[in-house]
């Protein structure tokens, strides 16, 4: 069974704010997620936050068009960066990958 894939499309993305809120729409993030770096590491990792059929079959987080943002912001970008890989050490079955090129 292959993993449950979300896509995290950063398009137009320039700031920690807009980051959060992407992360929350694409990961269907509850309404009490606190928007931090700490609330998206936890979240993440939490399986009882995952999409429906994520927790069988594991997460695959595809970032898209995040160049733009890595290039504005580049200390947010390695936070992000930092916050990701924790997740993933953290939670069984979680993969975040970025993906390179427009996609366009």
């Amino acid at each position: 069974m292959t993993q449950l894939v979300v896509t995290l499309d950063l398009d137009g993305v320039m700031d920690k704010a807009g980051l959060m809120d992407r992360c929350a729409r694409a990961l269907q993030l509850p309404d009490w997620f606190g928007r931090n770096w700490d609330a998206l590491a936890d979240s993440l990792s939490d399986h009882t936050v995952w999409p429906e059929g994520a927790v069988e079959r594991g997460l695959c987080v595809v970032v898209r068009n995040w160049q733009p943002y890595a290039k504005a912001r580049p200390d947010e970008w390695d936070v992000a960066v930092d916050v990701f890989g924790e997740a993933v050490d953290r939670a069984v079955g979680l993969s975040v990958v970025l993906a390179l090129g427009g996609g366009r």
